[in-house]
């Protein structure tokens, strides 16, 4: 019984000794900033608190979950029935999109930690021109340097755009120059003359049906401003394409007599001095029924070259491909690079093999 009694005494007391602890209450938790501008800047909300307990309630930190978020808090002691704030404020700069951030608060309250939280949703601010166009091509503003055709099928035809502005206090005459061997490649301006604040696009329309060339391929164009032409990479423009040969018409009868390459999987040219050239031959073999050709044979790296066979491969028949390595200007050591041949074999139009050499 005294036991019992021991007990429930010690309970009271507890219960008395937290009764006298200083209690944190918040008139709310949570605040929603709903949507809020980017371009307006910082924006704040105060949450409140009183000290329900007994005794002076001190919040010894006030810790937000990221850097955007900044608090600020009462720093004195809150008596009983006192009421304190603490501030926060959210830097949206940078930062679009919805967010939901966390305050901490730590204090010697009978509940010593208190999670405070803010949300809402950042509503971007519009791009500066000077952002949308960061490329400088003399006066005129570009927004890229190239222009990505991606895959094109033989016989068809695109075209791709790349705007440009005028941000100067001139009017701009502007062209985009091409060679005339890339006759399979038109661009032209939709503004000759570009007035002060004015907003353009260089259009160029690609013909895959007179291109001669079958896989990646790149074209230079040159930005004319104002009549002179300046053959320089600061007003080079880069086209680049990947023309792939058109099967989806074939017939099931059409694929079962196509043609079907055999090849090696890699070639080795073993040990190779340094600066030397030398040649190996990449034998293919036609194991379909109809005529097998060779529409492109190119390198992933400029010390390899490869040389198509010319006319038809027929059913059965083999041809080489000459391949030459050159190591001028590579340190000793291992290499692996690629060849690749693009043929009419429908099931296998680009076939990689892989060429080794080790420079001594």
């Amino acid at each position: 019984m005294k036991r019992i009694l021991s007990v429930f005494s010690f309970a009271l007391c507890a219960m008395a000794m937290m009764a006298q602890e200083p209690v944190i209450t918040f008139k709310t938790t949570e605040h929603d900033f709903g949507k809020i501008n980017e371009a307006d800047g910082r924006v704040t909300t105060v949450f409140e608190f009183k000290n329900e307990g007994m005794t002076p309630l001190v919040l010894s930190n006030v810790r937000a979950s990221c850097g955007c978020t900044t608090p600020k808090w009462t720093r004195e002691p809150i008596e009983p029935g006192q009421t304190g704030a603490i501030t926060v404020t959210y830097n949206p700069n940078g930062r679009p999109g919805r967010f939901q951030k966390t305050i901490t608060v730590t204090s010697n309250a009978t509940e010593a930690t208190k999670k405070l939280f803010i949300k809402g949703e950042v509503i971007p601010k519009p791009a500066k021109p000077v952002n949308q166009y960061p490329v400088q091509m003399g006066e005129l503003s570009v927004k890229a340097k190239t222009i990505n055709l991606g895959s094109i099928k033989k016989g068809q035809s695109t075209h791709h755009d790349i705007e440009y502005a005028n941000h100067t206090d001139h009017d701009l005459v502007v062209y985009l120059a091409t060679s005339p061997e890339d006759n399979f490649l038109e661009a032209t301006a939709t503004l000759d003359t570009v007035k002060p604040n004015q907003t353009g696009k260089f259009v160029c329309l690609f013909d895959a049906k007179v291109c001669k060339l079958y896989g990646p391929l790149e074209v230079e164009a040159y930005v004319v401003v104002n009549n002179k032409p300046v053959l320089t990479d600061e007003y080079k423009m880069t086209i680049k394409a990947d023309i792939e040969e058109d099967f989806s018409n074939l017939t099931v009868e059409q694929r079962q007599q196509a043609p079907i390459l055999s090849t090696a999987e890699t070639i080795d040219f073993g040990n190779v001095a340094a600066g030397k050239k030398v040649k190996k031959n990449l034998t293919l073999t036609n194991s379909g029924n109809n005529a097998m050709y060779v529409r492109r044979v190119y390198a992933s790296n400029a010390c390899l070259n490869g040389v198509a066979p010319k006319g038809a491969i027929k059913s059965g028949k083999k041809a080489d491909v000459k391949i030459e390595l050159n190591t001028a200007g590579l340190a000793a050591g291992a290499y692996s690079r690629e060849i690749v041949v693009i043929t009419n074999d429908p099931n296998q139009p680009r076939k990689t093999v892989k060429v080794n050499w080790t420079v001594e």
